[in-house]
């Protein structure tokens, strides 16, 4: 009897310590609704995104009232907002590359709008893609040396941002002399010109937003039209930074070289910086040494002094 006493006692214990273990766990927060009928969960809210109607690109319309394009176009709108630290990067880096970018684009003919498409190939950094395509332009080798790039293991011009940008111009342009249309024209830089012009004539249409594309080339057109959209509105879409915040680009001056280098690290000291200082302002030079044969004219960036203590 003594025993079962003892039994009983102690599953009462367990039964209290259960409901004590219940009276102290905090219960879920019931949604609060705002003055906007938002739903307001803790201090982290997720929001439907309106879709703006006058979008588009270089000037040409997306036709929104398509619910097709409406739905794709909601799609990369949320998908670029909600990845917070990403977007917070393509701003950040935008100060510092734009400023490259948008006057060659000037130069050559390219409405601004293609600053946008350097951002979604390779999210304003020296990327190189599993089929080889490198640098903020992602140029394959072949493409770049048809237009004048060196490409060796020496030397990638590919990494060189003021000379990739402008090989990139003259297949735009050549690209919306084929098409007609710089949507199309931008469309061709992922899925190549003869890609786009195959898909045209076989679904017998004539517009980018008409053609049924494969996952990355159907994607692409919306993407650039989101980070641009994003980019140009930060507060709109919740990302909140100063101009301190954001990267800016060290003033550099060229040295010109038209003999073989045989050690940058050397070069590097005689300019009051290191080697790895060297290479993130050229980074084009793939080798720690030039070897430059054929006696061709290189200008080298050396950053202006004070910014590398």
């Amino acid at each position: 009897m003594k025993i079962l006493k003892n039994i009983l006692s102690l599953i009462g214990l367990i039964a209290l310590s259960g409901l004590f273990i219940f009276a102290m766990q905090k219960a879920p927060e019931e949604p609060v609704v705002d003055g906007n009928e938002k739903p307001v969960i803790n201090d982290y809210n997720i929001y439907a995104l309106d879709v703006p109607k006058d979008l588009n690109f270089a000037g040409e319309a997306m036709p929104l009232e398509n619910p097709d394009i409406y739905e794709r176009m909601d799609r990369e709108l949320l998908v670029n907002t909600y990845w917070q630290s990403n977007g917070l990067l393509m701003f950040k880096r935008a100060q510092k590359y734009f400023p490259i970018i948008e006057p060659i684009l000037k130069e050559n003919g390219i409405p601004d709008d293609f600053k946008y498409l350097s951002v979604i190939e390779s999210g304003l950094t020296n990327a190189v893609s599993p089929a080889g395509a490198r640098g903020f332009w992602q140029i394959m080798r072949t493409t770049g040396r048809e237009n004048g790039l060196e490409i060796n293991t020496n030397v990638d011009e590919r990494y060189h941002l003021e000379k990739a940008t402008r090989v990139a111009c003259k297949y735009l342009k050549e690209a919306k002399t084929k098409f007609g249309s710089w949507t199309l024209a931008a469309a061709s830089y992922n899925a190549g010109k003869a890609g786009i012009a195959k898909r045209l004539k076989s679904q017998n249409v004539s517009d980018y937003y008409d053609l049924l594309l494969g996952e990355e080339t159907g994607r692409y057109m919306f993407r650039i039209v989101a980070l641009k959209e994003i980019l140009n509105n930060p507060s709109k879409y919740g990302f909140n930074f100063t101009e301190n915040d954001l990267y800016n680009n060290v003033p550099t001056y060229e040295v010109a070289v038209d003999t073989a280098v045989t050690d940058f690290t050397k070069f590097a000291e005689r300019f009051g910086i290191n080697y790895k200082i060297l290479k993130i302002h050229n980074p084009w030079l793939r080798e720690p040494h030039l070897n430059n044969k054929s006696k061709k004219l290189y200008q080298i960036k050396i950053p202006k002094e004070g910014y590398y203590k």
